[in-house]
């Protein structure tokens, strides 16, 4: 091989490269996506809890669900509470609109 192509070749692993960061990109962001969701899930159903034992110690149910997730959840956050019933809803952060609202988390949790 003489030294002309053997730099072509490197000019050529160079363009591959470039071509491919886009879809590692995409790929990353799809991932830590899904770990969002994830963490939603486990967010909601943390708290809707938090709200049900608030309610059968007599204490706010509400506040109970806001004080147990953390401050950056609260923004994505919907609380219902019907009689001894807490639901908790949470929207997952997200950098594709409408993405973190399809990946929404329910949990609910009753008083006994």
């Amino acid at each position: 091989m003489t030294a002309g192509g053997w730099l072509a070749c490197r000019g050529q692993a160079t363009v591959e490269v470039v071509a491919m960061a886009p879809l590692a990109v995409a790929g990353a962001l799809g991932i830590a996506q899904v770990l969002a969701a994830g963490a939603a899930a486990a967010l909601a159903d943390h708290a809707a809890e938090a709200g049900a034992v608030a309610l059968v110690q007599g204490r706010d149910a509400r506040a109970a669900v806001r004080a147990a997730v953390p401050a950056w959840t609260r923004r994505g956050l919907e609380i219902d509470v019907a009689g001894s019933r807490v639901r908790v809803r949470m929207r997952p952060p997200s950098l594709v609109p409408g993405a973190g609202a399809a990946l929404a988390a329910t949990a609910e949790a009753r008083a006994r």
